[in-house]
């Protein structure tokens, strides 16, 4: 039965969201049952991608992104995989008309496999627009439901919020890009220097992009609005830690929020949200 299939393989996904982000799993939670499994199979298809250019360093990884993308677009083409990430996705893409952002998604996680510095602007903004601002754009589409109204209507919001999550990954993770990836991503940096005055000249880059998003957030759909409420809420005390934090230390180690302030987060983000003090 396709059916039990298709459901076996979105279980899938909800398990890849789960395992690789509490945070995210956590936001998902608060969205309506409905737009649930479409959030999970966009997740868990982005993050195996990710997964295959930054981690599977003991393997051919430009052979497994090659078959990755070889099998997505075979599934799009007879509209099944044997892969359950990919299965999920690809009715997710057709579903939601997401083709465009899905093949922009895929050419900057590969990218990754051989360019490592973002020196100019134009770069910077290019790549956190592939790996970033569509994956936003493709959990509009599906908190829309497939309005285009209401879609465009908040396209630019989505995509600043994109944006603002994807550049405090960056300088949080910082540590791991330079020393383990080898990679650059912050075009203000000379020769990959990070000190406190680039620092705030990319945080006050971030928090214009948090302003923007929030004018999109308080106008989504009830269905969406609380979860996606509080990833924004849990991102800007993440970056709030950042701002506080001297740049050498950002430099040595992974800044990170803890279970206790997570949940902390949370109840407050909540109780405001219902009080529609937000």
């Amino acid at each position: 039965m396709k059916a039990l299939f298709d459901s076996s393989s979105l279980k899938c996904s909800e398990i890849i969201t789960k395992t690789y982000s509490t945070s995210f799993s956590l936001g998902i939670k608060l969205f309506a049952p409905s737009i649930r499994p479409a959030i999970y199979a966009i997740y868990g298809f982005v993050r195996y991608a990710d997964e295959i250019v930054d981690s599977f360093n003991d393997y051919n990884q430009e052979r497994l992104f090659k078959d990755f993308v070889h099998d997505y677009h075979k599934a799009l083409e007879h509209k099944i995989s044997l892969n359950p990430i990919i299965n999920a996705f690809q009715e997710v893409v057709h579903n939601y008309k997401l083709h465009t952002y899905a093949e922009d998604f895929l050419k900057r996680m590969e990218a990754d496999l051989t360019v490592s510095n973002y020196t100019t602007k134009e770069d910077y903004e290019n790549y956190i627009y592939g790996s970033a601002d569509v994956v936003g754009l493709m959990c509009l589409r599906v908190f829309v439901n497939n309005d285009d109204i209401k879609f465009n209507d908040l396209k630019q919001s989505a995509k600043h919020l994109g944006s603002a999550f994807q550049k405090v990954n960056f300088l949080r993770d910082f540590k791991d890009d330079t020393e383990k990836l080898g990679r650059s991503y912050f075009p203000n940096l000379q020769n990959n220097t990070l000190n406190n005055l680039t620092k705030q000249e990319i945080i006050n880059d971030i928090e214009l992009d948090f302003n923007e998003a929030y004018k999109g957030i308080i106008q989504l759909p009830i269905e969406s609005r609380l979860g996606v409420y509080i990833a924004y809420r849990y991102y800007l005390k993440l970056l709030k830690k950042l701002k506080n934090t001297d740049s050498k230390l950002i430099t040595n180690r992974r800044i990170r929020v803890s279970n206790g302030l997570k949940f902390f987060i949370f109840t407050k983000s909540y109780i405001r949200y219902k009080l529609h003090a937000f």
